[in-house]
């Protein structure tokens, strides 16, 4: 059966059990635990949820948009069907539109918020995720450093960039991979500093296994473990009930066996694989689950 579902409600029923209730800048409470700790062998199992329906295909566009095509354009993404950033969409105008809690004499308030990025920023996300990987050329450096390297010990990829967080919209939750290899494995250490638990951590634990994946493959090299670390893993209080309904069904039903994923084993250049709508060259098969859960976004 699965692991990851089992370590996913482990998570879930934790935050539930011992978590702690907490204002944050959305002006939706979470119940949040300080940090979780989680460990996936790519050999033994490809993770992805069966206790609910995963979007993996709006999932791995999504990495490949950070990481291949190197994007903060929110249009990259809508022109695929995926509208998971369209909230936080910088508007023609250059400027960003919220209702958010703000400080203010020691006290969150809730209130409208307008931020200018700037004209030449509509339509993105700011200086966050792709713009950062393309900036650095994280995405080159680690797949040569692999290849020419591989025992190198300074094999890091961070988002967190000061100069840019500022003119970021959403600086990046998940925002440095560490990355290693031995006896022929790549193997992964993930750090992500706060952690949508019932919509963010699902995507984001598949997207990083098929990173991983199709990075191991260009560098002629295996997929291994994948440990990963979060700080604040939280569940907000309007996704309570969705959250109690997946632990029901496993409780009640089980969870399915782990899908498999497949990956075209033509492609030997990380940039040629596919990022089209149709999403040829990367595949997950096999997948059965107990139907979707909706979550609402909150910014």
């Amino acid at each position: 059966m699965s692991k990851w579902d089992k370590d996913y409600i482990k998570l879930c029923q934790k935050i539930l059990a011992e978590g702690v209730e907490v204002e944050n800048r959305t002006g939706i409470n979470t119940i949040k635990i300080p940090s979780y700790n989680l460990e996936f062998d790519l050999q033994k199992e490809f993770p992805c949820l069966t206790t609910k329906q995963l979007y993996f295909r709006q999932a791995i566009l999504e990495m490949l948009w950070i990481y291949q095509a190197q994007s903060n354009d929110v249009r990259w993404l809508q022109e695929r069907g995926v509208h998971i950033w369209d909230e936080w969409e910088i508007d023609e105008d250059g400027l960003w539109r919220a209702t958010q809690s703000v400080l203010e004499n020691n006290q969150l308030v809730k209130k409208e918020i307008v931020k200018d990025f700037g004209k030449d920023q509509a339509h993105t996300i700011g200086t966050a995720y792709g713009y950062i990987v393309r900036k650095f050329g994280f995405t080159d450096k680690i797949i040569n450093t692999i290849k020419n390297n591989p025992t190198d010990r300074r094999l890091i990829i961070s988002l967190w960039q000061d100069d840019y967080i500022d003119t970021a919209v959403l600086p990046s939750c998940v925002w440095s991979t560490e990355w290693d290899v031995t006896d022929g494995y790549i193997n992964l250490l993930i750090h992500q500093r706060s952690c949508d638990v019932p919509l963010g951590l699902p995507f984001n634990v598949t997207q990083y296994s098929v990173l991983l994946t199709l990075i191991a493959q260009v560098c002629n090299l295996k997929p291994g473990k994948i440990n990963y670390s979060i700080k604040d893993a939280h569940i907000y209080v309007n996704q309570i009930e969705g959250i109690k309904e997946q632990i029901k069904r496993f409780e009640e039903k089980g969870d399915f066996a782990a899908p498999t994923l497949w990956v075209n084993p033509e492609i030997k250049d990380f940039y040629q694989f596919d990022n089209s709508k149709e999403l040829k060259d990367i595949r997950i098969d096999n997948y059965e689950h107990h139907g979707p859960i909706k979550f609402k976004i909150t910014q």
